[in-house]
């Protein structure tokens, strides 16, 4: 495997802090799609082999000094990892493996295996970065068929990779196997030509002429005094852990909710109707959701965050199919009072979040990290502490909006495109969204204990059933899923459905 030129670099300020935060507890980005067709499993390391060869930043570990700083990109020739299992097994490492592999699952819920993987490891285990790659792979095979039913999973830590790196790179490895497909063999030397992506410099040195020297450095430093006097001004409300949870201890837990190629359409009709946008009736879901469990006085006002992606707006613009992390989480201090609709508080999210793009508050909140980000873990306490007492955005909405993931590649018919995002110590209660295939993928994310299972099951709840409610249906009798709930442990207390 060639060597990742041009990407042995240090991790910029932005990169230094997911990666620390990765160390102090788990913040990976996770991508699954559902294929159905003959895939044989030579074909997938193949393509997975073809798919790190494309990507400088797929052939990297991460280097430190002894006293764990100043973290850098360094080559590694090690694959990257693939594993298949069955739906519900423990799964194995790919070598020596048998090529078919599956076990049937409850039709009433086909969701469950790749549910359970995500959260009882994807989730829970961060990447190897001293080792590299900056990646992994898990294929879960239901049936022994040409009919059978794979999920890709692909698990990336935050420092290298958004929602957006991670589909495309789903995609992508779908793609290199088609194409392998339909070549046949590869040559005498086992290889097959794969055009290589440039290594890309980090995102702080792209970002637009405005926000650059000295009077970018002003404009940016404008916005985020601008966002501290915010947060003094309303004191908003955040959400409040049921108990503390030392910061080591932290793990994410998904609950899944999917709304039918039905109900999107309603929504969107419906967000035109009252101007505003789904990403602003999705977050208000969620803001009222958390207000209504406030208690008294009830909150003038809630904040939530919404991660923006940039790739377009830097110098040069970066592709999607570039990998990196290319998001930027800004804050909106939404109005509350008893009795507000919906649609009200979305109108606030959505022309907030449009006036923060236009100003350019992800650029500085991006330079906020490289005037606080801590030099390495063992120094990161205070921040980590601070961010934990003030920082806003512990209620957040990541949405892609809709994702041309392709319905069908090859001879592989494809469904369920989605993804998500760990929590590390960066929130206590956030979602992620996509719309691909028709359906929009909404996953909730929280802490257990200091969110737990019952608690985040109701907040959940809340949030389907406001949107629900608001395009003339209920969660009970429509089909909206709720298969998230059987991903819980057992022994659990699952809570509501939706």
């Amino acid at each position: 495997m060639s060597p990742a030129r041009g990407a042995h670099r240090a991790l910029s300020p932005l990169e230094r802090w997911y990666w620390i935060a990765d160390q102090v507890s788990p913040l990976n980005v996770i991508a699954r799609v559902r294929v159905r067709g003959h895939l044989p499993p030579e074909l997938l390391r193949a393509a997975l082999d073809d798919l790190q060869a494309r990507h400088p930043l797929l052939r990297v570990a991460i280097a430190t000094r002894p006293d764990g700083r100043r973290p850098r990109f360094v080559p590694t020739d090690r694959p990257i990892p693939l594993r298949r299992a069955a739906p519900g097994s423990d799964g194995a490492a790919d070598a020596g493996l048998p090529a078919a592999l599956g076990v049937p699952t409850d039709p009433a819920d086909p969701d469950a295996g790749w549910l359970r993987e995500v959260n009882e490891r994807e989730l829970a285990d961060r990447v190897d970065w001293r080792a590299g790659p900056l990646c992994r792979a898990v294929v879960l095979t239901t049936g022994a068929a040409p009919g059978d039913a794979h999920d890709l999973i692909l698990t990336l830590p935050h420092c290298v990779a958004d929602g957006t790196t991670a589909l495309s790179l789903l995609r992508q490895w779908i793609e290199h196997a088609d194409r392998r497909a339909a070549q046949g063999p590869p040559g005498p030397d086992g290889r097959t030509p794969v055009s290589a992506e440039p290594a890309l410099p980090p995102a702080e040195r792209m970002f637009p002429r405005r926000y650059r020297g000295v009077t970018g450095a002003l404009r940016l430093g404008g916005q985020l005094l601008r966002d501290l006097y915010a947060v003094r001004r309303h004191r908003p409300t955040r959400v409040t852990p049921s108990r503390f949870v030392p910061f080591t201890e932290r793990r994410s837990r998904l609950l899944h909710r999917t709304l039918t190629a039905e109900q999107v359409a309603a929504l969107a009709r419906a967000c035109r109707r009252e101007r505003t946008t789904v990403h602003g009736a999705l977050a208000a879901a969620m803001v009222l959701a958390v207000a209504a469990e406030t208690p008294p006085p009830a909150p003038g006002h809630v904040a939530i965050g919404s991660p923006v992606d940039f790739r377009a707006a830097l110098t040069p613009p970066v592709p999607e199919r570039a990998v990196g992390a290319y998001v930027a989480t800004v804050p909106s201090f939404v109005p509350y009072r008893p009795g507000v609709s919906l649609w009200q508080v979305a109108r606030s999210i959505s022309g907030d979040l449009a006036g923060r793009r236009r100003r350019g508050s992800h650029f500085a909140m991006v330079d906020l990290v490289r005037l606080s980000c801590p030099p390495s873990v063992a120094a990161s306490d205070r921040f980590v502490e601070l961010t934990e007492r003030t920082g806003p955005v512990n209620l957040c909405l990541s949405n892609l909006g809709r994702y041309d993931f392709p319905d069908r590649i090859g001879a592989w018919r494809l469904g369920g495109a989605q993804f998500v995002a760990g929590l590390s110590v960066c929130g206590y209660f956030v979602a992620t969204a996509n719309t691909s295939h028709g359906e929009l993928a909404w996953n909730f994310v929280h802490v257990p204990e200091a969110v737990p299972d019952a608690r985040a099951a109701r907040l959940v709840a809340a949030c389907v059933d406001a949107v629900l409610a608001e395009i003339g249906e209920t969660a009970a009798g429509t089909d909206a899923t709720a298969t998230g709930v059987a991903a819980v442990p057992a022994g659990t207390d699952r809570g509501a459905g939706t």
